[in-house]
């Protein structure tokens, strides 16, 4: 654990050495503040005070950030070499996965927990419903966390940043679109299939306050088999070489 907790320091500390993580922070914010309070479906136009706006619009800016945060976490050491270098060391492939992991998803939560504002000055405007609240903040971090393993899956098997961005997307839209989509297109047994693999149903379940441990199950299973995979990639290339 403490191997671990030292790779996730010097990652995190890494995104705040560069610009990544200022860049995120500013956008997530400029994002869903503009979107919860300026424009739209906003707190002053629905005479509500809700802020469902800001996990509608954090819904899709999370979509697009984090495959920007993990397209370097691997492909970029693999690019350079240090990959050798770190996986030489006295650390296992778990170890580096699980500190690369524990370092977007620490950037992400700050950035969530940034937004703490809109939720506490929305209380200040009217009555909210908390629980809604709190399971709107936990859907949002478990579905962070299925981005995240996505994007570590998507990083490790190419040496460009790009691809594995690239890449995180097109996965990111099946979960997202594709299977709501094909769900939608048959029936019976494979239309509930496609229904359970979609994110958005399962996203829309928590953040309207319905905690059921299914959704929960969901995105942790996704997120392990993701991570599983990637360990696969590294042990693979570990071997050829």
């Amino acid at each position: 654990m403490n191997k671990i907790l030292i790779i996730a320091k010097r990652e995190l500390s890494t995104f705040f050495d560069s610009l990544i993580a200022y860049i995120l922070l500013v956008v997530f914010l400029g994002f869903s503040g503009f979107f919860t309070w300026l424009y739209g479906s906003d707190v002053f136009l629905s005479g509500q005070a809700s802020i469902q706006p800001f996990f509608s619009i954090a819904y899709w800016t999370l979509f697009f950030f984090i495959p920007a945060l993990t397209m370097k976490m691997f492909a970029e050491e693999r690019n350079t070499g240090t990959i050798e270098l770190l996986l030489t060391k006295a650390v296992s492939d778990w170890d580096v996965i699980f500190g690369k992991f524990f370092a977007c998803l620490a950037l992400v939560g700050i950035a969530i927990a940034f937004s703490l504002p809109w939720y506490l000055t929305v209380w200040w405007l009217g009555p909210v419903d908390h629980g809604a609240v709190w399971c709107g903040y936990l859907g949002l971090l478990l579905m962070s966390c299925t981005y995240i393993g996505i994007g570590l899956f998507a990083s490790s098997i190419t040496n460009s940043q790009i691809v594995a961005f690239l890449l995180s997307l097109l996965i990111g839209v099946f979960f997202l679109i594709i299977f709501q989509v094909l769900a939608n297109s048959v029936t019976g047994l494979l239309s509930s299939v496609f229904d359970y693999m979609s994110i958005s149903n399962h996203f829309e379940s928590i953040s309207r306050g319905v905690l059921d441990s299914k959704n929960i199950f969901y995105f942790l299973s996704i997120t392990a088999v993701c991570l599983i995979a990637t360990e696969a990639i590294l042990s693979r290339r570990k071997i050829m070489e």
